[in-house]
């Protein structure tokens, strides 16, 4: 086990998901026993899951193993709905282990080692891979925006006003807009940054633990914008990157700047109640320059 991946966040105040952690050896050799697997590399993780090289005869895979509370149900769900159209490929999954099998990827190399300006348009050209109609029982961003007018107002001041007044009010306009307008039938990534797109040998960049949304494509573009935004100096220069990405994803831009309001709200909002220390100062910046051109 990965010291660093007992460091991350999320365990810090969760007592099961720590049991979890101490049942993840029997947990893969379980896995590895059942589907004929032999492990065959370097544990690896991100922030929540843990993986596991494998080999399957002369099949190269990666064994996943994801911790409570996620679903593995619905993340299995969304990689057999877009069926490796640009995320990666599932062979086999466990929901009652929460552990799948997966296409093996380039994990040493993601789009948050690219230079960001290429990076963008590899993100914005993914959106439009992923875009493909969907069935309208799938979550729409139009509901993700309803909860937020319904939650913006009680968490700001349950959190003592961490953001001016201002912001606040057009943050709940924002999501209202984005609340009452029917969003397009299409799937959409909501959790899409750098870190989750790997280099790959049959596309040169693969998208692995989509989130399946139907709706607006530029849903999570305050999150590609957060995750890097140590990299850009100045706030003309945050425009211009985003101005890349509509852009180059087609997208209208006031549209897609109602969702960077609404994205970068509610993660200051989630991320202060969680005690979070480098993010919520990155969120701020965005809303200070996004708000403003609003």
């Amino acid at each position: 086990m990965p010291p660093s991946f007992r460091r991350m966040p999320r365990w810090w105040d969760d007592s099961t998901g720590r049991e979890w952690l101490d049942s993840i050896p029997e947990r893969v050799e379980d896995q590895c026993r059942d589907w004929g697997l032999s492990v065959d590399g370097a544990v690896m993780h991100g922030s929540n899951a843990l993986v596991v090289p494998v080999r399957r005869g002369e099949e190269s895979l990666i064994l996943r193993v994801a911790p409570p509370g996620d679903d593995v149900v619905d993340e299995a769900a969304a990689l057999r709905f877009w069926d490796g159209r640009g995320t990666v490929r599932l062979f086999a999954v466990n929901a009652e282990n929460r552990t799948m099998l997966l296409e093996r990827l380039d994990s040493g190399r993601s789009l948050a080692g690219e230079p960001l300006e290429q990076a963008i348009i590899v993100l914005a050209d993914l959106v439009t891979t992923l875009a493909v109609p969907v069935p309208p029982t799938v979550r729409g961003t139009d509901q993700v925006a309803t909860e937020h007018v319904e939650s913006f107002r009680r968490d700001w001041a349950a959190l003592g006003g961490p953001i001016p007044q201002r912001q606040l009010d057009v943050a709940v306009r924002c999501a209202e807009n984005r609340a009452h307008e029917r969003p397009a039938p299409l799937a959409v990534d909501g959790d899409l940054h750098f870190d989750q797109v790997l280099g790959a040998t049959r596309a040169p960049w693969i998208v692995i633990d989509p989130v399946l949304l139907r709706g607006d494509p530029e849903y999570d573009l305050g999150r590609i914008l957060w995750s890097r935004l140590d990299e850009i100096d100045d706030d003309a220069a945050v425009l211009r990157h985003f101005n890349l990405f509509t852009r180059e994803a087609n997208i209208p831009p006031e549209r897609a700047r109602e969702w960077v309001i609404i994205r970068c709200t509610s993660y200051l909002l989630w991320g202060l109640s969680h005690h979070l220390t480098e993010d919520p100062p990155k969120c701020r910046r965005l809303l200070d320059i996004f708000v403003a051109s609003h």
